[in-house]
């Protein structure tokens, strides 16, 4: 059973008070515990430093957004971001490149996500995505709000997508001029999601903190 914000934050003050911690000279970070307690069983998202600028040239850097598998488990269409990840990934691994992962604070904006993404990447190219499951493949030296590929609407990504996704970023990473991914186009997408992605968003911003420094994260699949 899926538990809110608010209830995981009020079991750990509780338990704290229990154990006369709260006034201790122990350092307990609260929001590092609620973390750790909210993510998903199936994936762990462990943020390790700031991050770094890479220096090899045969990486992609994906840049998850602020409430990523932290206060949204799923994409607008329920696909779990254990899953979506694990295929992204998987794509640019199988175009035989590393992949990093990056937790961008500063912004919820999917084109400043990825642009970050790519500015911190070895090889120039960086993928971000939303909570949602709005994604962008994008270049270090592109404008912010350009890019090389754009996933608008996330209500028609599957997984099989966000595979190719990976593989597209790797081999524009590798120097080559792949053809750009294909999605299906529905029309009704957009009146259809409309209101859930604008709820979605609205969520996605509350986790910005713009005074923090995008964090460097290790990823484990269970």
């Amino acid at each position: 059973m899926d538990m809110s914000e608010k209830a995981i934050r009020e079991i750990v003050e509780e338990v704290l008070r229990n154990f006369n911690l709260e006034n201790s000279q122990v350092q307990i970070d609260k929001n590092e515990v609620i973390k750790k307690a909210a993510s998903n069983g199936k994936m762990k998202l462990a943020e390790k430093c700031d991050a770094a600028l890479g220096t090899r040239k045969d990486e992609v850097v994906i840049g998850i957004a602020p409430a990523f598998s932290v206060h949204q488990h799923k994409t607008i269409i329920d696909l779990p971001h254990h899953k979506v990840l694990r295929e992204i990934i998987a794509g640019i691994e199988e175009e035989g490149l590393k992949c990093r992962v990056i937790r961008v604070y500063r912004t919820s904006d999917v084109s400043i996500i990825a642009h970050e993404a790519a500015k911190l990447s070895g090889s120039g190219i960086g993928i971000g995505i939303q909570s949602k499951g709005t994604i962008l493949i994008h270049q270090k030296d592109l404008f912010q709000l350009s890019n090389l590929e754009l996933f608008p609407q996330a209500p028609v990504l599957d997984l099989n997508v966000y595979r190719l996704i990976g593989k597209n970023a790797a081999k524009y990473a590798k120097g080559e001029s792949p053809k750009p991914v294909e999605t299906r186009n529905d029309q009704m997408a957009r009146p259809k999601f409309q209101a859930l992605a604008a709820l979605l968003h609205i969520k996605e911003t509350e986790s910005v903190d713009e005074n923090k420094k995008s964090q460097e994260v290790e990823v484990s699949f269970n």
